[in-house]
């Protein structure tokens, strides 16, 4: 075995442990909570009990064995998972601990065992100009640990971001109701420029999107480095968009020039932001830098009780 293959399956294992400790009971519960099943299926009839509601007496039971009968139901529970991950160039960017794949690796891996928990199906879509790999839903172990090897390991043909190319994948491969994570730095916009909704952002982003939202069950989660948010104060530096390869040379020494890359920032991120909650699809910033599991939980129980 190969000291890549080995380094690649040892930090699978890790983030398998880190994971399956993350999702605690109360993770799993707030899953179960938000994400429900697609009905309820009759299960049986049983002897009426008190306290059981009169509207769920099974009245033709109840006339053959000459004793009250209840409908019991049970929760139609198994979903699919769809992890529809961003491979970008821009995601193996990282100013500290975990790159932005990285970070994405392990959000999916804690998603993916909260699903297998709840017994749910888990399947991955890569993609980053256009869909590089799928694996089709299933259950287990085995099969989530492929999921986590793949997002780390893959190796992309393609550097830029098309959303809508992997979204209108999705919405052709899902045939019902299912669960779509977007997991993604979101820097695509219109011919692969910064996202800006005022200049009608990616009208087919957004149609994307909206389509997805209305068709199955859509969390967008946002991975974030800091770093791509505030410049530090380095002197004369060159940036080079990972996507594209355009460079450009900055004066960080320069107090304004800061200033304005940190609003112009802020402004992007509001709006797009303040667009996707207009269109009701939910988003969640995950950092870099920042353990996301409390935030994750607060998400989920939000998102449930709304």
């Amino acid at each position: 075995m190969s000291d890549k293959i080995a380094d690649m399956l040892k930090k699978v294992r890790q983030i398998e442990i880190r994971t399956n400790k993350q999702v605690s009971d109360a993770l799993a519960g707030a899953y179960h909570s938000l994400f429900k099943g697609r009905g309820i299926d009759f299960e049986e009839a049983r002897e009426y009990m008190p306290g059981d509601e009169i509207r769920s007496i099974d009245w033709n039971v109840t006339a053959r064995t000459g004793k009250a009968h209840v409908k019991k139901y049970r929760e139609e529970r198994e979903l699919t998972m769809m992890l529809v991950v961003d491979l970008s160039a821009s995601g193996e960017f990282g100013s500290g601990e975990l790159s932005k794949r990285e970070l994405a690796a392990e959000l999916a891996s804690t998603l993916a065992f909260s699903a297998s928990r709840n017994n749910d199906k888990v399947g991955l879509v890569l993609f980053t100009n256009k869909v590089e790999h799928v694996i089709p839903p299933r259950k287990g172990r085995r099969h989530i640990l492929r999921v986590i090897r793949d997002i780390l390991a893959f190796e992309p043909s393609g550097r830029g971001t098309d959303i809508s190319t992997a979204l209108d994948d999705v919405n052709r491969m899902l045939k019902r109701k299912s669960i779509v994570i977007l997991i993604s730095d979101f820097l695509q916009g219109p011919d692969g420029k910064l996202p800006n909704p005022d200049e009608k952002f990616g009208d087919s982003v957004f149609k994307a999107l909206d389509i997805t939202n209305r068709r199955h069950d859509l969390v967008c989660f946002e991975l974030v480095d800091r770093r791509e948010l505030d410049l530090p104060e380095l002197g004369i530096i060159c940036l080079e968009d990972s996507e594209t390869g355009q460079m450009v040379s900055l004066n960080t020494s320069n107090q304004k020039v800061r200033e304005a890359y940190n609003t112009i920032n802020s402004m992007r991120l509001a709006k797009f932001r303040r667009a996707l909650a207009r269109s009701r699809i939910d988003l969640l910033e995950v950092f870099t830098d920042k353990p996301f599991i409390s935030a994750l939980r607060k998400f989920f129980e939000k998102r449930a009780k709304r």
